[in-house]
């Protein structure tokens, strides 16, 4: 059994990460999911929310959204629409995405077509706040 995982994050237009790490925790449909080497191979679905990993005693934070996770001989392979470092994350975009949303969603019935996209881009701007309150510790 390895002592470390490889890690790689990708997004439709980049490779975001690629590294040797001791741990991710990802934001999987059902619930967060953690792996540790030798995790038993596994493919799954990730939601929008904070993926994080740890190397030695620093832990990272990337805002996620949507995409997959799969384990396989201690490899982590990530595939997500957007990623986003901690300290990449622009505080006062997201605040102002936020806002948008809110706004959105007020002026918005539940039956409304839009009103699904706005929940989501409201999830988004609120975890990608989250995330930018986190550096690497």
């Amino acid at each position: 059994m390895a002592d470390k995982l490889t890690l790689q994050l990708v997004t439709p237009y980049k490779r975001v990460l690629s590294a040797e790490v001791d741990e991710v925790t990802a934001p999987g449909s059902i619930g967060e999911l953690g792996v540790l080497p030798g995790h038993t191979p596994l493919l799954t679905t990730l939601k929008i929310g904070e993926l994080s990993y740890r190397q030695g005693n620093e832990t990272y934070h990337v805002a996620v959204n949507w995409g997959y996770l799969e384990v396989e001989n201690d490899k982590v392979n990530v595939l997500v629409e957007t990623a986003e470092p901690a300290d990449e994350i622009d505080l006062g975009r997201a605040k102002a995405a936020l806002g948008r949303a809110e706004e959105a969603l007020k002026k918005l019935s539940s039956e409304d077509k839009e009103f699904k996209v706005m929940e989501a881009a409201l999830e988004r701007a609120m975890i990608r706040i989250q995330v930018a309150g986190k550096k690497a510790r």
